[in-house]
């Protein structure tokens, strides 16, 4: 696959260089994987499906017992001091098994690297130690009413009040803000809208403050994942500002590196495709057999693509475009299974029924509108990606 900007022809393999997998990031997958085994016995298939959206508190600190969240962070502040490489292997595995990761989910992936990058001494030390042990949930405050996923035109406002802040506004679309204790906030501190990405920062938020109201969002699945949070002049200390004011652009855009790269935007719909793989074992159709290859070669493609900027992460670089272009592929692909798998079982009415199959298949049908919402729109993300070759 080739793209073409104003000047050359860029190819994948140019954008992707190829990555291994180093030998003591692999050496994780057996203790991890039989921990996973253990933990989730009996757990029927319909409900490791829910892995994204699965909250389990106690469960993610027995990975922090265990030293697996935070895996990326230095010693000092309690996590293992790896590479992004032996992340990459833990995230894996809890997908692959359907393992409920969203208590512990953007506090690891997320709120951890971006407090290590451009937090204070002080916030690293208050609040590294507790995402790598599991204990505090964070949610990220960055879409808006009227905005969407256009970051740039936020409105929630923090205004300077003697050593602190005043903060109002509101965040919508925010995942279990209603479960966390923390939000990292993108908000404007100086100019309007009409300024775009000037005069934005970012803010720790602590969810018990006065003056912060959260309402949960039922989805259509029956289930409650997304939030919506209000700031009514709410008092934030001087400590609670991340990074530099002002600079908060360019900071979310290397957060959502983070977000975008890994394993996670590629296999959100890998149970159903393992039971309907498993399905197709007792009994198959050509044309099913060929549509299961195509998911397989699409899926062992977008694994390498999200290796390739594991190994750009390890090496502390922020691939913003790469990341943006696997989460465009990878969110088109999770969205195609369940519809693919819905067509094929629809034609062929005479196959044994299997309950557990359905289940997951209907769920995941109510579920896969989401994905390409959450962490940037498509029409976002394709934005990004023709900036970064140029062609707009």
């Amino acid at each position: 696959m080739n793209f073409r900007n104003s000047t050359n022809m860029i190819s994948l393999s140019d954008a992707f260089p190829k990555s291994n997998m180093p030998g003591d990031a692999e050496a994780l997958r057996g203790p991890v994987r039989a921990f996973i085994a253990e933990k989730l016995a009996g757990l029927p298939a319909h409900e490791k499906a829910r892995t994204w959206t699965g909250f389990d508190a106690e469960f993610s600190r027995s990975l922090g017992e265990r030293g697996w969240l935070g895996l990326t962070l230095p010693e000092r502040y309690g996590g293992s001091g790896k590479d992004a490489f032996s992340r990459f292997v833990v995230v894996e595995e809890l997908l692959c098994a359907g393992a409920p990761i969203a208590a512990h989910w953007i506090g690891d992936r997320q709120s951890g690297p971006l407090l290590l990058r451009f937090g204070t001494e002080a916030q690293k030390q208050m609040y590294l130690p507790d995402i790598c042990l599991g204990k505090s949930v964070y949610c990220i405050g960055m879409s808006e009413p009227n905005a969407g996923s256009d970051l740039a035109a936020v409105r929630t406002r923090a205004e300077p009040d003697g050593d602190g802040w005043r903060l109002s506004g509101s965040k919508i679309w925010t995942t279990y803000a209603h479960k966390s204790h923390y939000m990292i906030a993108l908000v404007r501190t100086s100019g309007t809208p009409a300024d775009r990405q000037a005069g934005l920062s970012q803010f720790i938020i602590d969810l018990a403050l006065p003056g912060v109201t959260i309402r949960p969002i039922q989805m259509a699945t029956g289930e409650y994942e997304f939030s919506e949070v209000f700031f009514d002049n709410v008092r934030l200390d001087a400590d609670a500002l991340v990074g530099e004011a002002g600079n908060g652009w360019a900071q979310v855009n290397a957060e959502l590196a983070f977000e975008r790269s890994g394993p996670e935007r590629i296999y959100s719909s890998l149970i159903l495709l393992n039971l309907w793989a498993d399905r197709l074992r007792r009994s198959s159709k050509d044309a099913d057999v060929v549509r299961l290859g195509k998911f397989l070669a699409d899926l062992a493609t977008l694994r390498n693509m999200s290796l390739s900027v594991t190994g750009r992460l390890a090496q502390n670089h922020a691939p913003i475009v790469e990341a943006a272009l696997i989460k465009d592929l990878g969110t088109a692909f999770e969205q195609s299974i369940p519809a693919d798998i819905a067509d094929a079982v629809g034609s062929d009415p005479g196959s044994p029924n299997d309950q557990e199959l359905m289940q997951t298949l209907a769920f995941l049908l109510r579920l896969s509108p989401a994905f390409s919402l959450r962490g940037g729109t498509r029409e976002i993300l394709r934005g990004m990606i023709a900036r970064g070759l140029g062609l707009r």
